[in-house]
């Protein structure tokens, strides 16, 4: 009779906290140096971005943008090519799948948007989930909901 003992190297890769917020810097770090295939490199192959603001009469959400990886790709550099944007995060909050395969991160972020000689703020509540693909750490998409900027 053969008795197997679960051995660390033998568990399944977990993600942490502390992993999660690394990514979302990594992810910041790309699209302030403007280096969109290691941006764009960070996300699934299936990714879906959203941007919405919120129906303040009826209580919902207004979206009026969903991308898929591709399109936002070709969006980023048509926006980049007239105009500079600094993005600054800040995760509020990280939630852990029990299994630990996946995570949800919850925050907001300002982007100060230079073009034309103006400069200006944009605000927005942010969400995307996390989940491992072969050992590395990778973004489902983003949902930005627009704010006004505190």
């Amino acid at each position: 009779m053969a008795i197997t003992l679960a051995s660390p190297a033998l568990t399944a890769p977990r993600l942490t906290e502390a992993q999660a917020r690394a990514f979302a810097q990594r992810q910041e770090a790309a699209w302030n140096a403007r280096d969109l295939d290691g941006y764009f490199a960070l996300f699934t192959k299936d990714a879906v971005f959203i941007d919405q603001t919120r129906d303040i009469k009826h209580g919902g959400m207004i979206p009026y943008g969903t991308s898929t990886l591709p399109q936002a790709r070709a969006q980023a550099t048509k926006f980049l090519a007239g105009a500079t944007s600094t993005e600054r995060g800040r995760i509020d909050k990280v939630e852990i799948a029990r299994d630990g395969t996946s995570a949800r991160l919850v925050g907001r972020e300002v982007t100060t948007i230079q073009s034309k000689g103006r400069t200006r703020k944009a605000c927005a509540d942010t969400e995307q989930t996390l989940v491992l693909v072969g050992g590395q750490i990778r973004s489902k998409g983003q949902t930005d909901t627009i704010t006004r900027c505190r």
